[in-house]
């Protein structure tokens, strides 16, 4: 995999900063056109860790060599968090070393049950923010969870399909991205962090792997796929896990 700076970059140990970027890329997103993999850690909270309190989630955005490039958070209440839990609309921050929002991430209040086909999940991706750029659309389905990645004007891109249990067992749970044609161009892993970790705290690591020639726009939306994935399979509510098969 792809982790090695091009030429004009300016590797730092509080980061990494581009110099230059395509006209076509969003300000901020230049560094996402010369890699095809990310690392994405969510951090874990004391007090949610000791309690059952929900806390905001905060995750640091990595390059296959363990370089932060971002950081993300989520703008929520303590009220949404605590009593809609996993379930809860968010908006979320991604901010690069220098603390300026390059992606922000829109998440309305919906379901995920298989029961409730016209009110799917739907995460709205913006770079800079106010300005849409793509959109992760949860698809009806029974057994594996399915999602369509979409350009700004709706078209569908890629698809992700997960397993029919999402159940993280000792082992990293895996989402295909495909073409519309069904080729295996990628994934998203929730990655296998440990039985302590796993067993105390929801704060969960993830790999995407894309092309490095994705459109730089889809490599955010992917991205933002990570975290809607995160949300909807590995939030605990109260330490419980709330894992069925299907899509149930």
């Amino acid at each position: 995999m792809s982790g090695v700076p091009a030429a004009g970059w300016n590797v730092h140990n509080v980061g990494i900063e581009m110099t230059t970027g395509g006209p076509h890329c969003p300000p901020g997103l230049e560094y996402l056109t010369t890699i095809d993999q990310l690392l994405v850690h969510q951090k874990v909270e004391i007090l949610e860790a000791i309690t059952t309190f929900e806390t905001a989630n905060k995750y640091s955005i990595k390059n296959s060599m363990g370089q932060k490039i971002y950081s993300a958070s989520e703008d929520t209440d303590c009220c949404t968090r605590n009593i809609l839990g996993p379930y809860r609309c968010f908006e979320l921050q991604v901010l690069d070393h220098q603390g300026r929002e390059v992606i922000h991430l829109s998440r309305p209040l919906n379901c995920d049950s298989c029961w409730f086909p016209c009110c799917l999940q739907r995460l709205d991706v913006y770079s800079p923010p106010g300005t849409l750029i793509g959109v992760v659309k949860q698809e009806w389905s029974i057994l594996s969870p399915k999602f369509t990645i979409q350009d700004a004007a709706g078209n569908a891109i890629l698809l992700i399909e997960g397993p029919i249990c999402t159940w993280s067992i000792c082992g990293d749970v895996e989402f295909q991205i495909l073409t519309l044609r069904g080729d295996n161009i990628g994934r998203i892993s929730k990655q296998w962090s440990g039985l302590l970790k796993e067993g105390f705290t929801d704060a969960d690591n993830f790999g995407v792997t894309f092309p490095m020639d994705l459109d730089v726009k889809m490599k955010a939306t992917l991205l933002a796929a990570t975290f809607l994935l995160d949300f909807m399979f590995f939030e605990k509510k109260g330490r419980k896990e709330r894992d069925t098969p299907g899509m149930f």
